[in-house]
């Protein structure tokens, strides 16, 4: 069993404990899109045992914001990285 299955799975097993459809768990876990993501949205709902849906939704909602947030941040620093590498070359050819 891959990781995404299993997270997803366990998403599944959490979601109908609360008594909504498994069809619930697999939307969140596609909108979540990553593992530890789902991981960590399994977890708040051990956790938490949200008493409504949309608790859950709106969890769901802060744990792909982070994620995005994150990912947005990785992407700068590369390109950062890559302007900078660029400016030390260009130096590099106006110092010869």
């Amino acid at each position: 069993m891959t990781e995404w299955s299993a997270a997803r799975e366990n998403l599944r097993k959490a979601v109908t404990a609360l008594g909504y459809p498994a069809d619930l768990a697999d939307l969140l876990a596609r909108e979540i899109g990553s593992p530890k993501g789902i991981n960590r949205l399994t977890a708040y709902i051990y956790h938490a045992q949200p008493a409504t849906l949309e608790m859950l939704v709106d969890e769901m909602l802060a744990i792909k914001a982070q994620i995005d947030t994150w990912r947005e941040k990785k992407e700068s620093q590369e390109a950062q990285g890559g302007y900078n590498a660029y400016l030390f070359h260009r130096r590099s050819l106006d110092d010869e």
